[in-house]
This record gives structure tokens, C-alpha cells and sequence, in this order.
């Protein structure tokens, strides 16, 4: 791994497992970081951050990079678990002095914004408000069809 920044000494070692075999995976495609990018929905700035063991990636940056790499199957789906072992024992950043727990997209980066719980709140967060403006916004258009198809005769 001759060019990579040593990894933080106190990763738990499920991350430092995980960090070690996604960099020797990203090593074997021969690709920068850059290029990766370009053949991902991921920046380099992001695959740095994830190679250096600083956030989280995706589990769908990890498939990616798998199949980039060309990994079958079940080479992906051990890269699948050291994902999920890797994002439980992940270290948390430090929460500023007085901020409470949201359980948010913060708190889980794996987590897309549309998932993430609201906070405060249970049960609908922004996904569920987001499919209600959809509903609304299809059915206002809807209406304006019909109307306009009547008034044109």
C-alpha cells in the first residue's frame, strides 16, 4: 500500500480490515482516485475520505468499486460484510457541546437524506413528505389536463 496515509491508530479493527481491503482493491484497478471518480457517482474528494478511513462510504460506492474491479459474486458479497462490520464499529464524530442526538443523515452517512428520520419526530420524515408533495403536484397536473382538454374542446 505504498503511497497511502497511514491509517488513525485507534480505528477499531473491523474498520481498519475494511479501510485495508478496499484500498488493495482500488489499488488493483490501476485507477487515481480521479479516474475512479469518473467512473463512479463518487468524487475524489470522497473516495479520499473513504480510503483514509475519515467517513464511511456508501455501501453503493462499495459495489462499485467492486465491480470496477471485477470482483464475481461472492468476492462482492464478503466485501458486502466487511461493509456492514465496518459501518457498526465506525467511529462517530464527537457531537458539539450541547446538541442533542438526532439519529439523522449526520449520525449515518450510509444513510440516504430521503430515509433519514426527521428529527423530533417518528415515524414520516422527508421521504414521506416528499412522495405527498409528488402526489399533489401529479394531481394538480392531472387536473389542469382534464380542464384544459374540456375547455379545447
Amino acid at each position: 500500500m505504498g503511497g497511502w496515509q497511514p491509517l488513525p491508530d485507534d480505528l477499531p479493527p473491523e474498520v481498519r480490515h475494511f479501510v485495508e481491503q478496499l484500498r488493495l482493491l482500488k489499488d488493483t484497478t490501476g485507477l487515481s482516485l480521479v479516474a475512479l471518480g469518473a467512473r463512479t457517482a463518487y468524487s475524489k474528494s470522497s473516495w479520499h475520505r473513504y480510503l483514509n478511513a475519515t467517513q464511511p462510504p456508501p455501501r453503493q460506492a462499495v459495489a462499485a468499486l467492486c465491480r470496477i474491479a471485477g470482483l464475481d459474486g461472492t468476492e462482492a458479497e464478503r466485501f458486502g460484510v466487511r461493509w456492514e462490520l465496518a459501518v457498526q464499529a465506525w467511529p462517530r464524530p464527537a457531537k458539539p457541546a450541547g446538541s442533542e442526538e438526532s439519529g439523522g443523515y449526520e449520525d449515518d452517512p450510509t444513510l440516504p437524506w430521503w430515509d433519514a428520520p426527521e428529527e423530533g419526530k417518528q415515524g414520516r420524515g422527508p421521504g414521506g413528505r416528499l412522495l405527498l408533495y409528488a402526489v399533489v403536484l401529479l394531481l394538480l397536473m392531472l387536473l389542469t389536463a382534464v380542464v384544459g382538454a374540456v375547455a379545447l374542446g
